[in-house]
Order: structure tokens, then sequence, then C-alpha cells
């Protein structure tokens, strides 16, 4: 991370190295001082076997590459919980937001899914977080918008709310990155 106070999101599809670079941020943050921390908020959830493979996967994937780095689970509740974990020695790195509006618009429990207004209550929340952090944060999420047109009203309406969270913390962070074939494109950065 060049410059430390920096907030910086990440953004590609699957696949697209997201993830691994959010890891090297986090790494190389760990490196520069003994006094430093890191810690991953995670929003994913198991539902299901392959889903708690991949979790169990990308835990121990996580902890050989960045040993240091501490992980908090947090579906829902993503603001509050990056309010707790940032102070200005913290790395804070969100995987990913993508996961953390799934959980709110198509919980497992579908009486218990938001609508629009709470979806974007939740994501304003989470921008002026981004804003009161005092410690660098990386956030990560997917870019579902570049290919075809969903079917289903609850698809597209996930497409359309994903797309205006994006540009709401893109909005929030000083450097948007995103991420293609393992390469990182810089949108915005801010001097």
């Amino acid at each position: 991370m060049a410059d430390p106070t920096r907030s910086e999101f990440i953004l590609g599809g699957q696949r697209s190295g997201k993830s691994r670079r959010a890891e090297v941020l986090a790494r190389q943050w760990l490196e520069r001082s003994p006094d430093h921390r890191a810690v991953l908020i995670a929003t994913g959830q198991a539902w299901d076997g392959e889903m708690r493979e991949r979790i169990a996967r990308h835990r121990r994937d996580r902890a050989e590459r960045v040993p240091g780095m501490v992980t908090v689970e947090e579906p829902l509740a993503l603001a509050e919980a990056l309010r707790r974990a940032s102070d200005a020695q913290t790395l804070v790195v969100v995987d990913c937001l993508t996961l953390w509006l799934t959980n709110l618009m198509m919980p497992a429990d579908a009486a218990r899914a938001l609508d629009e207004a709470a979806v974007e209550a939740a994501g304003h929340a989470l921008c002026e977080a981004i804003a009161a952090a005092p410690g660098p944060l990386v956030l990560v999420g997917n870019e579902i918008g570049l290919g075809v047109i969903p079917l289903g009203r609850e698809v597209r309406q996930f497409v359309d709310a994903l797309g205006r969270l994006n540009q709401s913390v893109a909005a929030a962070c000083e450097r948007v990155t995103l991420m293609a074939a393992g390469l990182p494109l810089t949108l915005k950065d801010k001097p």
C-alpha cells in the first residue's frame, strides 16, 4: 500500500485476483512495523457444503499467505464491525461487499430480507464508517454489471443494488482498483 492512510476499493470479476491483492496489501502493512495489525472482516456465510468447504480453504490459504491477519466473521453488521476493528495501527480488509449485500437482500430465511430503503441505509452507514475510519481500509467487491441482463426481478434488483453500492463505496474510497486476470488497473487515485 503506497500510502497507508488511504482507503482502497478493489473491484473485479470472480477469480480476478481481488482477494489476493487485498492479502498482499495486508502483508505489506504488517511487514512495515511490528506495531501494525491486520484484520479481515469476512462476510461470507456457509449455507451449504460447497460454501463451507470454500470458506475452510480460504481460511487455510489466508493463514499461510498472511499469518498475522486476524479474521472476524460478520455477515450483516458490517459498518459496526468496521468501526470496532479500525484504528490507526490496524489495516482492515473487508471481503466481500457482494456477499454482504447478498446476506442483506437474499438471506436463507427470505422473511429476513431487507427492503430497498433498508439496504440503502446500510450502504450509507458503511460509507460513513469508511469516511470515519482512523486507519487504512481495503474493501473487496465484485463488478457484475458487465455481463448480460439477468432474468428475474430479484436478480435485476440485486444487480442494480450492487451497482449503487459499488458507486457509493468508490466515491467514499480514495483509491479504486479494477482487477482483471490478476492485474490491477487504477480507476481512481487521489493525490
